[in-house]
Parts: structure tokens; C-alpha cells; sequence
């Protein structure tokens, strides 16, 4: 699929305000209604827009304490990788699950309330993943920089 510059202008608003109206969003983008609602329902389509979501305030919800948690499996076996994958897609409170190129199999990032809350997760959860041999959690002290948004 072929993005061109207007298409790059109304997903960059799109991924800033995904509620926008169609009308606001042709106004923003300098295109008129139709050919707008046109283009959008094209990237739609075409799955370069995946979908829309209302994005939570962490803190707000409660969560505090943003881990990353670096998981190295007993062998990189495929058997072994599907049963961790399909595992760890169980766990609450996890946010994302990396396959990992480097020194840790896998990348994990975890939302907890407080230290406490994430020993319950890692008793309850992440010590009862198969084939894990080591991990390593490391909590972040701030965020300095958030987005969802890609550069278009």
C-alpha cells in the first residue's frame, strides 16, 4: 500500500485525537469530507489504522510501578517458546512481551500497584512460566518519555 504525504497528515492527527470528527479531521488535514472519510476507511482496510482504544492514566488507575522483566528459557527449543508465549499471554497486569535478540530471551513490561503487588505477580505469575532459568526485574524510577504515536 502506497502512503503519501496526506496520508501521513491524517494519521499523524489520528494517532493524537483518535475521536476526532471526520469533519474536524478534513479541516485539519485540508481535504474535503468525503475524500477524507475515504482515506481513512482505506488505511482502516488496508490495516494500517489497527484499531482505536481509550489509553488509561496508569497512576490514575492505580498503578504506580512500571517493571521491565528480562526472562531467559532453559533452551530456545520451539516447543518450549510456544508454551512460554502461550503462558505468558496469561498474566494480568503485563502490558507488552518482546522476543528478544541480545542477552535475555524475552522483554516483558509489567504495570504493578507497588513493590508489593508485583512480588504478588511474580509468586502468583511470572515463577510459574515454563522453562524459565533466569529473570531479572528492574523498576523504572520515572518515565521521561511516553508515546504511542509513530512517527509518520
Amino acid at each position: 500500500m502506497e502512503i503519501d504525504a496526506t496520508d501521513r497528515r491524517l494519521l499523524t492527527v489520528l494517532q493524537k485525537d483518535g475521536r476526532i470528527t471526520n469533519a474536524d479531521l478534513s479541516e485539519a488535514v485540508n481535504l474535503s469530507p468525503s475524500a477524507c472519510h475515504r482515506r481513512v476507511q482505506r488505511l482502516e482496510d488496508e490495516g494500517v489504522i489497527a484499531g482505536y482504544v481509550a489509553l488509561l492514566d496508569a497512576r490514575k488507575m492505580g498503578r504506580m510501578a512500571t517493571v521491565f522483566v528480562e526472562i531467559t528459557l532453559q533452551s530456545q527449543a520451539e516447543d518450549l517458546l510456544d508454551a512460554f508465549e502461550r503462558a505468558v499471554a496469561r498474566v494480568p497486569d503485563l502490558l507488552e512481551c518482546h522476543l528478544m535478540a541480545g542477552t535475555a530471551d524475552y522483554l516483558l513490561k509489567i504495570m504493578a500497584e507497588d513493590t508489593e503487588d508485583f512480588a504478588r505477580i511474580h509468586r502468583q505469575h511470572l515463577s510459574r512460566l515454563p522453562g524459565v532459568r533466569q529473570m531479572q526485574s528492574s523498576f523504572a524510577l520515572r518515565t521521561v518519555v511516553r508515546t504511542t504515536a509513530l512517527a509518520v
